[in-house]
């Protein structure tokens, strides 16, 4: 292959049904390691495509065999790097201008099965009732067991208007769940924002699109035009898988002082050891103007709060790293997902690409968020009662083959043992409806406002504590009393 691959900087959650992973177009040159190839590897590699040519009980075409292979060598790199056949990169693409085909899911895999990280706000498969932790085990009664998660995904996209039929698979119910969604053309609307109360502002991102920056600059302004003394912001990052780099970088650049660091990458590549700052050449999209020129001066000292869960990633965790190393917010929620690489979109035709891990990135303190994710000021479960759908989530530590956390040595996965704590979580989960952020029922919003407030915040407790007040509490008669009384009006 002499000549030289096209390349696009990424950063995402990983696999998404339903929404593509949104990218960075900008260059990274392509570099040979110098390294001599494998010859005889490479000999029994032809070896083995020959066999399976002359002896296979039927014909199998050269492309197939040889895309296959491809697919295989990459996918078994890390959870996150995949080749991209002609249909996938021409919808990851498309997923940077916020629009897809598709159920509206972020799916991970476990144990050989589809795995539901989190429905999209919005979406059929929100609509539809499907939950964090699902697991999916047929599409279509096809078995999912045995499929690439590219491959689950593939089927999964379609035409819009067309059927497809989900088998799953959730804890704690005795009988597989049969849902028959309809396909969408889905146009996300990645920024949202309104007055919670006077004085008191919500910015919601879900997710972090091209014009996530000129998005968010529009909203702010239309917040100060309302009440132009704000006296509280709360950034709402949770279930934000991601996206693009310029997004994570303008958004930080709102709220920090002008030309700070947000960012670092670090990886093999000369070019992938690079530092990105709150400049309007890392975040500026588009060749003409500055989309945080016309921003409040205000909006650099509002006292402000970012909300987290296991569903943030990768952007998002980014926003909430820079924010948090700065002491420019208060980080509230559960852990994030901890998914601290970056992904690059290496064009090997017109039509078709590999996205391959090139780096690690870095919050402004020199933090590796990979595998562990950022942990918040203060812990704050989903429900006053407890955390029915985060506990139940898959982080990036619980995929097969994720990259390791160079920076510290990762913690010891501790096996919940105590079965009637997990069986709580599963039995609240299956009886909550899915949350609408920025309502009157988000608990975690209404913590947030409080801190802002100066009023006491209903933290979580350690599981210890949990343990003990179980033990003690078992044989009382219930009672709410070791509730706060932040009750929302």
């Amino acid at each position: 292959m002499g000549s030289k691959f096209k390349s696009f900087s990424l950063i995402s959650l990983g696999m998404v049904a339903g929404i593509a992973a949104s990218v960075q177009f900008s260059a990274l040159a392509q570099k040979t390691s110098g390294a001599p190839l494998p010859v005889e590897e490479l000999r029994q590699l032809a070896d083995v495509f020959g066999l399976i040519k002359s002896d296979y009980v039927e014909p199998v075409e050269d492309n197939k065999l040889l895309t296959e292979a491809i697919s295989g060598m990459v996918a078994s790199l890390d959870p996150h790097s995949a080749y991209l056949d002609k249909k996938s990169f021409k919808e990851l693409r498309e997923g940077t201008q916020g629009k897809f085909v598709g159920l509206g899911i972020e799916v991970g895999m476990e144990d050989g099965y589809v795995k539901i990280i989190s429905p999209i706000e919005d979406s059929p498969a929100y609509r539809a009732g499907l939950k964090p932790g699902d697991l999916i085990t047929r599409l279509d009664s096809v078995p999912i067991k045995g499929l690439s998660l590219d491959e689950a995904v593939k089927r999964m996209r379609g035409e819009p208007n067309t059927k497809i039929t989900l088998t799953i698979a959730r804890k704690n119910e005795d009988k597989p769940i049969v849902v028959t969604i309809v396909r969408e053309m889905i146009k996300q609307q990645s920024v949202k924002a309104k007055m919670i109360e006077p004085g008191y502002a919500w910015l919601r991102i879900s997710q972090f699109q091209e014009p996530t920056v000129d998005d968010m600059a529009k909203k702010i302004q239309l917040l100060y035009a309302q009440d132009p003394a704000i006296k509280g912001l709360v950034l709402d990052l949770r279930n934000d898988p991601g996206g693009v780099l310029p997004g994570a970088i303008g958004v930080s650049a709102a709220f920090l002082p002008k030309d700070v660091a947000v960012v670092s990458t670090n990886g093999q590549l000369p070019d992938s050891k690079a530092t990105f700052y709150a400049k309007r050449e890392f975040y500026a999209t588009r060749a003409i103007g500055d989309p945080l020129a016309k921003l409040p001066e205000a909006i650099k000292n509002v006292p402000m709060v970012v909300l987290i869960n296991t569903g943030s990633a990768s952007a998002s965790e980014i926003v909430a790293g820079a924010l948090q190393d700065y002491k420019r917010a208060t980080v509230i929620g559960t852990q994030s997902f901890g998914k601290g690489s970056v992904q690059t979109i290496k064009q090997i035709s017109a039509d078709t690409a590999v996205k391959l891990t090139t780096a690690r990135y870095y919050t402004p303190n020199g933090r590796s968020i990979q595998a562990k994710g950022i942990v918040p000021d203060l812990n704050v479960e989903e429900t006053a009662d407890g955390d029915g759908f985060n506990g139940l989530r898959t982080r990036e530590a619980d995929l097969q083959k994720h990259l390791s956390n160079d920076k510290e040595a990762e913690n010891a996965k501790v096996k919940v043992d105590e079965l009637e704590e997990e069986q709580r979580l599963i039995a609240l989960a299956k009886k909550s409806k899915p949350l609408e952020y920025g309502s009157k029922d988000d608990f975690q919003l209404a913590q947030a406002l409080n801190h802002l407030k100066g009023l006491p915040v209903k933290v979580s407790k350690p599981e210890a504590q949990k343990d003990a007040a179980k033990d003690e509490n078992k044989d009382a008669p219930h009672e709410s009393g070791n509730k706060t009384d932040n009750k929302k009006k």
